[in-house]
């Protein structure tokens, strides 16, 4: 498919004479972790990350972009909140490791959730083990402590996880003004 019909190259652009890569809407998955009920009340920025999360799941749908939601032990922890779980294509799926463990999709894995430093991390991590290319959404991932958040992104930037935010992962998902998804996709991060 050509450039602006929809798709970002994932090789768009150059900087010092190598590729820069973009996160293409036609390779990529939407991974939402553990954003659940007895859990956002404590995190810092809940809302925000909670929201954001909501933009990049609509996005992803209308997209064609696969999504996959994880929920630790929730038991303990309770369900999805509502706000995300109505948007998503399938069930969350249960587990009791911090890191998930499972096969998000196919692509470039774009992680979204919390805690930032415990179940992100851990799951951002084992994906970079398996050599998995893995972009972290900095305004759409939690903690109950900022420092916490902070530092994780940190670490997970020291290896070679991509730090990003929920406007640049929309912008980089639809390519170009051109595609046909542009204006309604748009109405969610305007």
């Amino acid at each position: 498919m050509p450039y602006g019909a929809g798709t970002v190259p994932s090789t768009a652009g150059s900087a010092y004479g190598r590729p820069v890569p973009l996160i293409s809407a036609a390779d990529s998955t939407l991974l939402v972790v553990d954003l659940q009920e007895r859990l956002m009340p404590v995190i810092a920025g809940a809302d925000e990350v909670v929201e954001n999360a909501g933009r990049l799941v609509r996005a992803a749908t209308r997209l064609g972009i696969g999504v996959t939601a994880t929920e630790q032990n929730p038991a303990g922890l309770g369900p999805t909140v509502p706000a995300t779980a109505a948007l998503l294509p399938e069930p969350a799926i249960a587990k009791t490791s911090f890191a998930a463990g499972i096969d998000p999709g196919p692509g470039t894995i774009v992680a979204v959730g919390c805690e930032a430093h415990v179940c992100v991390l851990q799951t951002v991590l084992a994906l970079r083990a398996q050599g998995r290319d893995v972009a972290v959404v900095a305004d759409a991932v939690g903690s109950r402590r900022e420092a916490n958040r902070d530092r994780a992104l940190e670490r997970m930037r020291a290896h070679g996880v991509d730090v990003v935010t929920t406007e640049m992962v929309v912008f980089e998902w639809l390519g170009s003004s051109d595609n046909a998804a542009f204006r309604e996709v748009l109405t969610l991060v305007k």
